[in-house]
């Protein structure tokens, strides 16, 4: 693969894009402390903003990283930040990437997490020559399957206790 980073996306609602230290707050509120919209993550909510802080900080300071992909979702109307999509997993052999995402609930059954979702697909199929692109959801999630499938991704399996 042929990396190039956390490069700027641009889609007709959405700009993808590097975090910034202006994202902390937002982020806390919008999605990082919500019980619901964490429910099916690999992560606990956030229970102050200090947590917020403390991995986007950390996020920043890897931006320099060519391998390193986690974008801000942006809603361009009203410029707010209302979730995140990422690489969150990698195979260099096969030139595989997995990725991961969560918005806001605010946000849900818009089209958004789709629209960010094939952006990325296509960046990295376009851009990085990806061979490979695959995604997880919880079986308890099916609207995150859905998302999925609307960008032509298949089904290839249930993987039986995954993630316990």
């Amino acid at each position: 693969m042929q990396h190039k980073g956390t490069k700027v996306l641009d889609t007709p609602h959405l700009i993808l894009r590097p975090f910034t230290p202006d994202d902390i707050e937002p982020s806390f509120t919008n999605w990082c402390s919500d019980p619901q919209v964490c429910q099916y993550l690999t992560w606990q909510p956030h229970q102050d903003v200090v947590a917020t802080r403390l991995i986007i900080n950390e996020w920043i300071s890897h931006y320099k990283q060519r391998r390193f992909y986690q974008w801000a979702i942006v809603l361009k109307e009203t410029n707010q930040v209302i979730g995140t999509i990422s690489v969150v997993g990698r195979n260099e052999t096969i030139k595989e990437v997995e990725i991961g995402y969560v918005l806001g609930r605010q946000w849900w059954h818009h089209g958004y997490m789709t629209e960010a979702l094939q952006a990325v697909i296509d960046f990295f199929f376009t851009q990085i020559h990806a061979n490979r692109i695959v995604a997880k959801h919880d079986i308890n999630n099916p609207h995150s399957g859905q998302v999925m499938m609307k960008c032509g991704m298949t089904l290839e399996g249930t993987m039986r206790q995954g993630g316990k």
